[in-house]
């Protein structure tokens, strides 16, 4: 596979200025929608329609384990990203409350797990490439075939959706270890210092966080010559991350609205946006994550998320909470009347 077969336009802009008119002449004073108007606009430009529509959204959620989780780098063992995904197939977990309150169909992935699930449904899919990455404070932590067939494995994912209708995908992940990852591919792609890079992820203590970064100072050390972003990637990275750079990509040539969660699919999406930057176009910001990293990289992408409520558990979590909002602009655009559709002076007064 070509790792970067991808045909990514930036979406003609034409449009803006009917779209924009559009949204002036709502039986509103002109902007008093704040946001949701800015939001309205920008699935009007990715759908390049002035009637913008959304289809059977879904929530993609890839999960796989990471080798450096031995080093002590999270406060939970790997073993919990098995749980874990068990509790997704079981419909138990936050991601599964959220995604069913808002509509949105959740699909898991496993794509590096350590242990063995049941067969594939509606739902739960496998396509797992090896039980876990390689510990990536001796070696990379995968291979490039291996880091190939998780981009594969994301863009798959996205078109099979795509076939079934939708039209826009949010993206998630599980895998204890996995913030060290987002804090690595972050720190090498931005040129941010490590230490701004690195938080507590489910929750270290002010001691394991300095060992996290001392671990990850090694790392980044070991992998100093890797400066490109698929070496990036395949070094530190990991088989959920690059699943979700796949799939960004991949949605991002189908013309999709795309949904990013907090600091892991935003590192994510950093990757894809470093490979084609025309991406970022086709992307809505979900949240703000309390992960320390997340508001430096967001500022780096120089995009501003619609959430900031203190999330920081991943799995999808804010692409389902913000869902709820993109369905409301839609809904603005297409169905609040005009001044001269209800009769109403849109003149004000001297």
């Amino acid at each position: 596979m070509n790792v970067n077969p991808y045909t990514i336009p930036a979406p003609d802009r034409a449009l803006e200025a009917v779209v924009q008119r559009h949204l002036d002449q709502k039986t509103k004073p002109p902007g008093s929608l704040g946001r949701l108007e800015e939001l309205a606009l920008r699935v009007a430009l990715i759908q390049q329609t002035e009637r913008p529509e959304l289809r059977n959204p879904h929530l993609l959620l890839f999960a796989g384990d990471h080798g450096l989780a031995a080093e002590g780098v999270s406060a939970y063992p790997s073993a919990v990203t098995y749980q874990m995904v068990q509790n997704f197939i079981r419909g138990g977990a936050a991601a599964n409350v959220f995604c069913r309150q808002n509509d949105l169909t959740l699909l898991v992935c496993d794509v590096g797990v350590i242990g063995t699930f049941a067969e594939n449904t509606e739902t739960f899919v496998k396509f797992k490439i090896r039980p876990g990455t390689r510990n990536m404070r001796f070696e990379p932590a995968m291979t490039r075939d291996e880091c190939e067939a998780a981009l594969d494995a994301g863009r798959t994912l996205v078109n099979g959706v795509a076939y079934r209708g939708c039209n826009v995908v949010g993206f998630g992940e599980m895998g204890i270890g996995n913030t060290s990852s987002a804090s690595l591919l972050m720190h090498r792609l931005t040129g941010i210092a490590l230490e701004d890079c690195v938080g507590r992820g489910t929750g270290l203590t002010d001691a394991q966080v300095a060992h996290k970064l001392s671990v990850l100072e090694e790392v980044s050390q070991r992998h100093a010559d890797c400066t490109t972003p698929m070496a990036v990637l395949e070094a530190m990275g990991g088989y959920e991350l690059a699943a979700i750079v796949g799939g960004i990509l991949q949605a991002a040539e189908n013309g999709m609205v795309i949904l990013i969660d907090g600091f892991i699919t935003s590192a994510a999406l950093l990757v894809a946006w470093s490979l084609e930057p025309a991406v970022l176009d086709y992307c809505i910001f979900t949240h703000c994550s309390a992960e320390q990293g997340h508001h430096r990289l967001l500022a780096h992408l120089g995009v501003q998320p619609l959430l900031d409520l203190g999330l920081r558990l991943g799995e999808g979590t804010g692409c389902a909470l913000a869902y709820p909002l993109l369905a409301s602009a839609v809904a603005m655009l297409r169905e609040m009347a005009t001044f001269a559709e209800a009769g109403v002076s849109g003149k004000a007064q001297d």
